[in-house]
């Protein structure tokens, strides 16, 4: 309860419009998809992913940085950032079994392998979808690892697509299937309480100030 007394307090410093915006965007916010990226080496395309992630409503971002650690590049990422909970490891395997622990499936996403199209995904199951190096694609653990080969369906002369174009293009599609679905995909009231209070913190200035005066007041 206090929680939520000192949830209002913070709430009253914004906007009525902002307060609607959080809450229909939170609304449409998931985590029954997540999205890794592997090692990718231009720097605009993990922040591309991270602004579709964003778009679609993935409210996770896997970032592995085993041999390539960059920082993100706000201008095409757009603020997407700020919204998007990013989660970084140093080692691919690291981060499968972390995801694993969290009840992820791992679907390795390549145009190479014939396992399953896009059309025909199994979206019931809680899934991250790997997007790996520009010229070498995955690495060979998460092809190991992978419980899932996903590709989507091309008729031209190319037979790949820049990682970020991908990632749209999965996560549009089966997050349009996910909402007609009867899934239960939403965030939890805890999930959904944690990410108010963050999404406050990063928007108001003086938050702690302001946090420190409510609690000397009550």
């Amino acid at each position: 309860m206090s929680d939520l007394k000192l949830l209002e307090y913070l709430e009253s410093y914004l906007t009525k419009n902002r307060r609607e915006r959080f809450k229909k965007i939170l609304a449409q916010r998931t985590k029954h998809f997540t999205v890794a990226v592997e090692d990718v080496y231009q720097l605009h395309n993990t922040s591309a992913v991270i602004r579709s992630c964003d778009v679609f409503g993935i409210q996770e971002v896997n970032i592995v940085e085993e041999i390539n650690s960059k920082r993100i590049d706000r201008e095409i990422a757009m603020g997407a950032q700020k919204w998007v909970d990013l989660k970084r490891y140093n080692a691919t395997k690291s981060c499968i079994e972390d995801l694993r622990s969290k009840g992820y499936q791992i679907v390795a996403t390549t145009p190479h392998i014939e396992d399953c199209e896009l059309i025909d995904f199994d979206i019931s199951k809680k899934a991250c979808f790997f997007f790996g190096r520009e010229t070498e694609g995955l690495s060979q653990q998460v092809m190991d690892e992978a419980d899932c080969f996903l590709k989507i369906p091309m008729v031209g002369f190319t037979e790949s697509l820049n990682i970020s174009v991908s990632a749209a293009i999965i996560l549009q599609h089966v997050t349009a299937k996910l909402r007609k679905s009867e899934i239960d995909w939403k965030l939890t009231d805890k999930e959904l309480l944690e990410k108010r209070f963050d999404w406050i913190k990063k928007t108001i200035k003086n938050y702690d100030a302001i946090v420190e005066r409510y609690h000397s007041e009550n």
